[in-house]
């Protein structure tokens, strides 16, 4: 489990990184609520944006962005929810990000960015 965990905020800081180089302003990272988890909430400019981070270090179980089920969908927009609800936010465009991150050994990581992922 720690390898899982330590894996994922490598992958989170390496997205942090790619998100403040296209000038995003990072707002929280690892927001929990109840069984939801965001893995980074950013502004986009005037938007804001709710990131989901995936990060895999082989394809042996397919890409990243593939282990992103209906479920886990419905899980993030639920918790994305409760996050505009809770912080009274009004009148402001939003939208669901996926960042995929391929790092094979000896390679520089792939990252691909699918913005208004779902």
């Amino acid at each position: 489990m720690i390898n899982k965990r330590k894996r994922g905020k490598e992958g989170e800081e390496l997205a942090c990184k790619y998100l403040t180089e296209l000038g995003y302003k990072i707002l929280k990272k690892n927001y929990q609520l109840n069984h939801g988890e965001i893995d980074i909430i950013a502004e986009d400019g005037d938007t804001l944006v709710f990131v989901e981070v995936k990060y895999r270090k082989s394809i042996e179980y397919g890409h990243p962005e593939d282990s992103i089920t209906k479920r886990k969908q419905k899980q993030i927009k639920k918790t994305a929810e409760a996050y505009i609800y809770k912080n009274n936010i009004t009148n402001q465009s939003c939208r669901i990000d996926v960042i995929s991150i391929l790092h094979l050994p000896d390679k520089e990581p792939e990252i691909i960015h699918y913005k208004n992922a779902f």
